[in-house]
């Protein structure tokens, strides 16, 4: 029988015992490493070129992703590392218009105007064989930030490689406790791992999960090109708190799956998004796919001012403009712009908290806000 997810996050990476050794050893601080001679075959030499910290957590990752992982200094490191370097004028690359906002950006600014060709789809649809024409990279985000959307990964896969093109998915709000875009055919999967996988709110990282050497390889390079490595502590902190992903997540999950249904019985709170809703629009793919259904709520109150008074009048829910972490939060995301959500879209990042504090809270917080 093959490991649980519990076991494997809290075996990931762990070096073989020694004796009189830690488990995990602790954070490597050094920018260069002691030689003699010739370095061939020594596996540290400076620190932008690789660290032994770094080492163990990507070993962790790899082996929770299925694959080879590359860490990166943030999750924008991480898809830029992907995007940029792969990416020439006159390649044309499948986007969602309706995914992370910076990813975006990135595309539409910086790439666009180097010549390589963006051609945007909405998050839920597989990409339509007239736009993979020419096409180089597709890039999936599943479920998607904010809309919660969900894309048939494996089919999407297909139907890319098919046309001779790679794929990406951003596995954030998933993790790989809930889904294997590697598994269903991708050739990275992309996170942030300042979201769940470190989960307390407190480190920026990244990384990207590949099956390919050669891609690796890639990954490798642009990292130690670019200098967009990770700090050795975010690294530790990060391995160290994988080991309660799994048991996080289960709690996360569910009281998640609970504020989704109950709001679903408030006259005031409209189009109530959740992949694990069985009458959720994403929830058919979401189930195939995946073996959790995310920590992320989405709802809609009527205005500006009312979502605004909501988030105040909550006590235990921090308003933040991130997700994935042990306590809860939540934001207006309509106050960034760039999406094309309404004025009172909540997006609701679901922590630990004991289930009917939290639901209480919530409840209060509408109550208050409705007066």
């Amino acid at each position: 029988m093959s490991p649980g997810d519990g076991t494997r996050a809290v075996h990931a990476g762990v070096p073989a015992p020694r004796q009189g050794e830690p488990p995990v050893p602790g954070p490597v601080f050094a920018s260069y490493f002691h030689l003699e001679g010739d370095p061939e075959g020594v596996d540290y030499v400076y620190g932008r070129y690789g660290n032994p910290t770094w080492t163990l957590y990507e070993r962790a990752l790899g082996e929770l992703e299925g694959g080879v992982a590359v860490s990166f200094a943030s999750g924008m490191a991480a898809a830029s590392a992907v995007l940029l370097p792969l990416l020439r004028p006159g390649d044309a690359l499948i986007l969602p218009a309706d995914g992370y906002p910076t990813v975006r950006t990135l595309a539409t600014g910086h790439l666009s105007e180097r010549g390589v060709d963006v051609r945007m789809i909405r998050s839920g649809e597989p990409p339509p064989d007239q736009a993979l024409a020419g096409t180089r990279l597709v890039w999936l985000e599943t479920p998607s930030n904010p809309g919660l959307e969900t894309v048939d990964v494996a089919e999407a896969a297909r139907r890319a490689h098919a046309a001779g093109a790679l794929v990406a998915v951003d596995n954030t709000l998933a993790t790989p406790l809930g889904q294997l875009p590697l598994e269903l055919g991708a050739d990275f999967s992309v996170s942030s791992d300042s979201k769940h996988l470190s989960g307390h709110g407190d480190l920026i990282l990244g990384h990207v999960a590949v099956r390919d050497p050669e891609l690796a390889e890639g990954l490798v390079a642009w990292r130690t090109h670019t200098g967009a490595v990770p700090g050795p502590l975010e690294a530790w902190l990060a391995h160290r708190s994988l080991a309660t992903l799994e048991l996080r997540l289960e709690r996360q999950c569910a009281n998640a799956l609970a504020l989704a249904e109950r709001l679903l019985f408030r006259d005031d709170v409209s189009h109530v998004r959740y992949p694990g809703l069985p009458d959720d629009p994403a929830h058919d793919v979401a189930a195939g796919q995946m073996r959790r259904f995310g920590t992320v709520v989405c709802f809609t109150l009527e205005s500006r001012a009312r979502a605004e008074r909501f988030l105040a009048d909550c006590r235990l829910v921090a308003q933040a403009t991130s997700f994935g972490g042990v306590r809860s939060s939540a934001e207006r995301r309509a106050r960034w712009g760039g999406d094309d959500v309404p004025d009172g879209f909540v997006r609701f990042s679901v922590g630990c908290e004991s289930p009917e504090d939290l639901l209480a809270d919530v409840e209060r917080g509408l109550d208050l806000s409705a007066g």
